[in-house]
């Protein structure tokens, strides 16, 4: 394949990258929502908020399968993968890129896993493409409701067939903001609690459902005006990142510097509240930068 911008999207075997994603996020997407309620074994990785199911590595299966045999070259790095044996974040990403690949994808297999658990219907299949390091191609596709979010680098972010756009709100008095609570009880806990109490009296309000791909998704399409979240995984931004991005929002680390696959403390916005909200976090000591 040619090493060109343009080349990045030509069709393999009679499908495109994006249209690979979309058929595994949807076969991954359908057999979790077959499973619902029906999980027979749960786990705890780090501490109680940390959960993982026999369908979190069934679905990633899965989709290792399904990459392999339409991009046996490819990468792949997942939640419940090297990582999930004990890597560090840099290791699984060194890993993924091994041996000189260029492609590799990104896949959260049940984001949500929690809700999944406790019969919450607020999880998602998330899977991004990334080359050379930056994301190409992501879909979030959410099975309760047969939602797939879908952007391709350049050319735009879309739901339903249509093109998405992010929300027009222009202040934080006017905007519904969405977080999400880190699995571990420390530091990024309290900075957490203080963002929240922060930004509570200055927003139209804030919801925190348990899906980080699905609410960035939310800020692409418009439903939320902003998203932050602190201590996340290349696994639950990479899709999302791109689809706020491709929709006409912005993502950044709380520092106000551009997403990359390193990005662990996320703001994601329609981009004309970005920076007010970024300043209200770091005011706060809330930035998960220490």
């Amino acid at each position: 394949m040619a090493d060109t911008r343009e080349g990045l999207f030509d069709r393999l075997p009679g499908k495109s990258y994006t249209a690979a994603a979309v058929s595994i996020a949807a076969k991954a997407g359908e057999w979790i929502r077959s499973k619902a309620g029906q999980h027979e074994t749960l786990e705890i990785k780090a501490n109680a908020s940390d959960l993982v199911t026999e369908v979190d590595k069934g679905s990633e299966a899965m989709i290792r399968n399904l990459v392999k045999t339409y991009f046996p070259e490819h990468g792949v790095l997942g939640e419940e993968g090297l990582y999930a044996e004990g890597a560090t974040i840099g290791e699984a990403l060194e890993a993924a890129w091994a041996g000189g690949r260029e492609y590799v994808w990104i896949v959260d297999p049940l984001d949500g896993t929690t809700n999944f658990v406790h019969g919450f219907p607020f999880y998602v299949v998330s899977l991004a493409l990334a080359w050379r390091g930056e994301v190409v191609a992501g879909v979030v596709y959410d099975p309760n409701r047969d939602e797939m979010f879908v952007a391709e680098k350049g050319k735009g972010a879309y739901f339903r067939g249509r093109r998405m756009r992010v929300s027009g709100e222009g202040a934080l008095a006017d905007s519904l903001l969405a977080t999400g609570f880190p699995a571990s009880r420390g530091e990024m806990l309290r900075d957490n609690v203080a963002g929240i109490g922060a930004l509570a009296p200055l927003v139209r309000n804030i919801r925190a459902a348990g899906s980080a791909a699905l609410h960035m998704a939310y800020v692409a399409c418009g439903r939320l005006t902003g998203f932050w979240e602190l201590n996340l995984n290349p696994w639950d931004l990479a899709a999302g990142a791109l689809l706020v991005q491709e929709a006409g929002g912005k993502v950044t680390d709380t520092l106000g510097r551009p997403y990359s696959l390193e990005t662990r403390h996320v703001i994601a916005t329609n981009g004309s509240v970005h920076e007010e909200l970024r300043k209200v976090l770091d005011e706060a000591g809330a930035t998960g930068m220490r």
